[in-house]
């Protein structure tokens, strides 16, 4: 069984609820075949990494930065498995030979810097971008929870058996 696992750092109402619906959409009743794995960004590890098949990434935009939590995660995965984390010949891959990932970030104005610092950091590992990075400003509207559930409804399908 393929597996998708959800990093995230939720520490608003806001955040949960994006955070909420992206696990929603990636438990959807029509995505069969996949494991979803859901870990706080301070509590995954290397092991959960390794045996995913493909990742979805939520963070807060803090200081034209992602979270620190999110930050914690990549240095933690990085220092725990150092270059097992680039290694080829897994399940779920594209046709790069990447493992497919979304990100969602949510900011009060802006998100740039916050999608800039992840997207450099993913560039070092065997992930490949699978889906439009979602970035969501302000306040939470019904589209953008809907759009949270497309990007895991989505990642969960691109790792359907």
């Amino acid at each position: 069984m393929a597996r998708l696992l959800i990093v995230h750092h939720s520490p608003t109402p806001n955040l949960r609820r994006i955070t909420d619906a992206v696990v929603e959409g990636a438990t959807d009743d029509a995505i069969e075949g996949v494991d979803v794995i859901i870990r706080p960004a301070l509590e995954a590890n290397a092991d959960d990494v390794l045996g995913a098949d493909g990742y979805l990434l939520g963070t807060s935009a803090n200081f034209g930065y992602m979270s620190g939590a999110l930050k914690h995660f990549f240095d933690t995965i990085f220092l725990e498995a150092g270059g097992s984390l680039a290694e080829d010949g897994s399940a779920g891959r594209g046709a790069d030979g990447k493992k497919p990932y979304g990100l969602w970030v949510h900011g009060r104005y802006d998100t740039t810097g916050a999608v800039r610092s992840v997207r450099s950091i993913v560039q070092a590992l065997a992930w490949t971008q699978s889906a439009e990075i979602l970035e969501i400003m302000g306040d939470v509207a019904d589209a953008d929870l809907e759009a949270a559930r497309d990007l895991g409804g989505t990642l969960a399908a691109l790792l359907m058996e």
